[in-house]
């Protein structure tokens, strides 16, 4: 494979193979790229634009997604460039508040619950990370025009600034958006949930602090609007048409000065883009053909009401890449690529209809039913008495453990620990891969029966998080942690187990109690991490 960075390709001539092709470089597909090539893989990766896209398209992302900016190194980085919001408002259009969503300082992936940010800002963090590798392989101006599939590779066919070339990749990834050539190449179906609704955007840049609202929906039934920040320095304004033809004439700079001027003024703020946007609910019927699988947009578009869009994209890519590691390296068949949309796709539906919900309640036309729906609303916040908490689901089957231990399948939670040489979050204290955290009485029965061996050779990482920190103390197989925070003691004592196993995309691989159901549990998880279920046929063909 020739080194990183944008190569250049003779009319014709073959590129070096390589484990994974990547087809797109957005957000998704950096993700992807970084992800594979920490697990040793290399990767190639075909954008068709010249350069990266450097405009603002998603604004928020939540502490899941900054868990994985953080396995990549870029999460502290980022910090300053983005701007963590507490709540999000609906209001109608009298300014009376409907519904008030809370989001957590710290949530349960150890970051604050919602961050607002400009995606250049995101896009140049990830770029980084690709293009320091020496594994990755960018090429801008490169555009995928034919794929086809074969025994034991994919064969892509590439236009570039010098003509045509082909390349052979084990797997490829589809990260290229909603109008994925890649789908189109498998011929995979939409279903269409039928909320389709244009609306244009505004973005604009500070010229000096501004008081305005960091995130707000107005349910207005003369015109639906959405005021969001971008981070510290830009600002988002959107406005629901009532036909797209509108944005040719709602465009001027003067008519949208016109719409901002309750909140912003020339002298406060630089308009810097004006876009047109159709929110769409599409989810494709099948994301793999082969060796050949989608993710992010290609696979799902949903609305923005939740900000789940790109981070939907983001659980694709550590779903996806830690079974592509697992089949790579032959310890398992590709078979387990199949539960890759048997996790995700219940997900990203509830996610989306949850979307559709709201899009609902904020995009009412009719003033009669807006108004039924300010009485429903209020009514229910007086109740409630307080905020209300996003909370999206777990996974329900897949690649688990056996038994339904209490919390398999959700997403895990992360606390700060102390090993005696650093204190950090426990994913920085740890790093990547399998994570076993196990209460101490069950820890000596897995050593009894020689299993702590047997997963530290296979690369699990086992834990030990104990509330006191003198108890700390060495263990040649685990590493024994101060639970800084009492975090891992009050979550064990939740699911009123002794273990939990935690995948490498952060959910919870199973959970157990006692010695007996610990042991089982680490057998099971060895079966997974070493192979011991791969024949050697499997082994050949994968």
């Amino acid at each position: 494979m020739e080194g990183a960075g944008d190569g250049v390709t003779e009319p014709g001539r073959d590129m070096a193979p390589v484990d994974v092709a990547v087809v797109g470089y957005g957000p998704v597909g950096m993700v992807m790229a970084g992800l594979l090539e920490r697990s040793g893989h290399r990767v190639q990766v075909f954008e068709r634009y010249a350069g990266l896209y450097n405009l603002p398209r998603a604004a928020s992302f939540d502490d899941e997604t900054m868990r994985t900016l953080a396995r990549l190194g870029v999460a502290n980085d980022l910090l300053p460039r983005v701007r963590v919001q507490p709540t999000y408002e609906w209001r109608n259009g009298r300014g009376d508040l409907l519904i008030e969503q809370h989001f957590a300082a710290t949530g349960r992936s150890g970051w604050a619950e919602w961050h607002m940010m400009y995606q250049p800002d995101l896009e140049n963090a990830l770029d980084g990370v690709c293009r320091t590798s020496p594994r990755v392989e960018v090429r801008h101006a490169h555009t995928v025009v034919a794929l086809e599939q074969h025994q034991e590779h994919v064969t892509l066919t590439v236009e570039g600034p010098d003509g045509h070339a082909t390349t052979n990749a084990r797997y490829v990834v589809g990260c290229d958006g909603g109008n994925s050539f890649v789908r189109s190449a498998l011929d995979a179906g939409l279903h269409d949930y039928g909320f389709s609704e244009p609306w244009m955007v505004c973005d604009f840049r500070f010229r000096r602090p501004t008081d305005v609202p960091h995130a707000l929906q107005l349910g207005d039934p003369t015109g639906p609007t959405s005021i969001i920040s971008l981070g510290p320095e830009h600002h988002r304004f959107s406005f629901m048409l009532d036909s797209a033809d509108d944005f040719t004439t709602e465009r001027d700079p003067e008519r949208v000065w016109k719409r901002v001027a309750p909140y912003l003024t020339p002298h406060d703020a630089d308009l810097v883009r004006v876009a047109t946007y159709t929110f769409r609910s599409l989810i494709a019927d099948h994301w793999r053909d082969g060796r050949v699988l989608l993710a992010g947009d290609a696979a799902h578009q949903m609305p923005p009401f939740l900000g789940q869009g790109m981070c939907s994209g983001f659980r694709d890519a550590q779903n996806l890449a830690f079974k592509l590691d697992l089949v790579l390296r032959g310890r398992m068949p590709d078979t387990v690529l199949d539960t890759y949309q048997q996790e995700r796709e219940p997900h990203v539906r509830a996610v989306t209809e949850k979307g559709i919900e709201l899009g609902h309640l904020q995009t009412l036309r009719d003033p009669v039913r807006a108004a039924e729906r300010d009485r429903a609303l209020l009514a229910r916040r007086a109740q409630a008495g307080a905020p209300e908490a996003v909370r999206l689901p777990g996974l329900a089957d897949g690649l688990f453990a056996q038994d339904s231990g209490a919390g398999r399948g959700h997403l895990s939670v992360q606390g700060v620990v102390d090993d005696g040489t650093r204190r950090d979050r426990l994913d920085q204290v740890l790093g990547d891969g399998f994570h076993l955290l196990v209460a101490d009485e069950p820890l000596a029965a897995l050593d009894r029966a020689g299993l702590l061996d047997a997963l530290d050779h296979a690369g699990v990482r086992i834990v030990v998080p104990r509330e006191q920190s003198e108890q700390a103390a060495a263990h040649p197989r685990a590493a024994i942690v101060h639970d800084v925070h009492g975090t891992y003691r009050d979550w064990f004592a939740e699911l009123d187990c002794s273990a939990v196993v935690v995948r490498p995309d952060f959910y919870v691989f199973g959970t157990a109690s006692g010695s007996d159901a610990v042991t089982a549990l680490a057998g099971e998880l060895l079966a997974v991490v070493r192979g011991d279920t791969v024949t050697h046929e499997a082994r050949a063909n994968a």
